[in-house]
């Protein structure tokens, strides 16, 4: 098994992928879910068709690399680090993660999008089969269970939809759009690219594909600090600004006026972020926050190119900036 890690991509700039409100569903709190122990008797990949590459994108995440590691314990075969420049010790320490339990490699090269990087990286790895892991996501020992089980199956899917339980500054949230979060990671590794190299957050196509999903989800620690998010907010609202500006949309008052507080409505009432506490208030602005940062970027860019630039020697009094 080869597992592949990615470093730095997550979710939207807010969160994870926003999926359908909730209204008329019934609304159901359960308890924090706790990481389950692993059975070691447990089936192991054996076959040449069912070893599978974890591929894990990382750049700077001492912190985090050791613990998403220490979760692929017992699945893969191969662990395929895709180091985008990392200037602390992050390989280092997976490496010795790894130890002897599977085949550690380590790969390089400049970042760009998540988009491009990953499909760069899914060919180099050993196996057929590819699971995608985010240094800041964990497997369970019942996810686990079920990803041997389903490769071990003569009526394997050509992916799978992996459902997440997303942590926002160490809390759960269930609501907010983020209940039905998932992303396919489980993949065949020649049939499986990312539709767009330029994004952070893209998903693969599925026409064409039988894609089927596991029942377990996976932990997803997203957004660890309120910094963190700021500056994703930032960050990714400067690629969406940009996106906007070459596809020819301009600024618009009304847009920047009511997207923010639409936004806020929709995350807090329509998916049910009330629910959520604290939590669910925090991200909820947050997610306002960031639908007026794009709007906001977008006036800037468009500032930018309007200015008008005058000779050196032209009397100031008749310079004029756009």
């Amino acid at each position: 098994m080869v597992i592949v890690i990615l470093a730095g991509v997550a979710e939207l700039p807010y969160g994870p992928t926003v999926k359908r409100p909730i209204f008329l569903r019934r609304l159901t709190l359960g308890a924090r879910p706790s990481f389950l122990p692993r059975d070691p008797s447990g089936p192991r990949l054996l076959t040449l068709d069912s070893r599978l590459s974890v591929l894990i994108a990382v750049k700077n995440h001492r912190a985090l690399i050791v613990d998403c590691i220490e979760s692929l314990r017992g699945i893969a075969d191969e662990v395929l680090i895709a180091d985008s420049g990392a200037t602390d010790d992050t390989i280092e320490l997976a490496r010795a993660a790894c130890g002897g339990d599977c085949t550690c490699r380590v790969i390089a090269r400049q970042y760009v999008a998540a988009g491009n990087f990953k499909n760069w990286a899914i060919p180099q790895a050993a196996h057929p089969w590819v699971l995608i892991v985010d240094v800041d996501e964990r497997l369970t020992g019942p996810l686990a269970t079920e990803i041997r089980e389903a490769m071990n199956r003569d009526d394997r899917c050509d992916g799978y939809w992996i459902y997440r339980l997303n942590y926002y500054l160490g809390r759960p949230v269930r609501f907010c759009g983020w209940r039905n979060d998932r992303v396919i990671r489980l993949i065949r590794r020649d049939l499986f690219r990312y539709p767009d190299e330029s994004a952070d957050h893209t998903e693969f196509k599925t026409k064409g594909r039988r894609v089927g999903r596991f029942r377990h989800r996976m932990h997803h620690f997203t957004r660890r600090s309120l910094d963190e998010h700021l500056e994703k907010c930032g960050r990714y609202s400067q690629v969406q600004a940009r996106r906007w500006l070459a596809q020819g949309r301009r600024p618009s008052w009304l847009r920047m006026m009511l997207h923010p507080p639409l936004r806020f409505l929709r995350t807090y009432l329509a998916y049910g972020g009330i629910l959520d506490g604290m939590a669910g208030l925090q991200l909820s602005y947050m997610a306002a926050y960031y639908a007026y940062l794009k709007h906001a970027r977008l006036w800037e860019l468009h500032q930018e190119a309007s200015q008008t630039t005058c000779p050196a020697d032209a009397d100031p009094a008749h310079r004029r900036v756009a």
